[in-house]
């Protein structure tokens, strides 16, 4: 496969995550993430989650109870260093409200996603990924449980 395919590859995977989350489509991130990925998420220093099943319940439990969202993903860098790649895009993301919580000011965040991810017989796949929150605006309560 040329390293053309791989990047075209790679960028779908990452943008098939932002897709997946708008969605609710939660067993499409089977596609996105290694059973054994680990995510940080607001910033490197984040708490880690250990495990696609960790990562998708956490994901779940904000936007579960969200109203509409979208993740807008662009500036895609990638490279590819035989089965493995990095990628990093900037993401825009907004968060309205659902139910009572539709009142709220939606909440919205700018950031940048960095990935490494591993080529598996299915195809490439997020191993470790960061969403490094620049700022956000709004009401974060629009992402809290129901």
């Amino acid at each position: 496969m040329c390293s053309c395919q791989d990047r075209n590859a790679v960028t779908d995977v990452v943008n098939r995550y932002a897709y997946a989350l708008d969605t609710r489509q939660w067993s499409s991130l089977d596609e996105v993430f290694a059973a054994d990925a680990v995510a940080r998420y607001g910033s490197p220093e984040a708490s880690p989650l250990h495990g696609r099943e960790e990562i998708v319940a956490s994901i779940r439990s904000h936007l579960d109870g969200c109203g509409p969202s979208q993740h807008l993903l662009g500036n895609h860098l990638v490279e590819i260093s035989g089965d493995t790649a990095t990628a990093i895009c900037k993401a825009r993301v907004f968060h309205y409200g659902a139910g009572t919580r539709s009142e709220l000011p939606p909440y919205e965040c700018f950031g940048v996603y960095r990935d490494h991810l591993r080529r598996e017989p299915a195809g490439w796949r997020i191993t470790d990924r960061t969403f490094d929150v620049h700022l956000a605006i709004g009401d974060i309560e629009v992402l809290q449980p129901a």
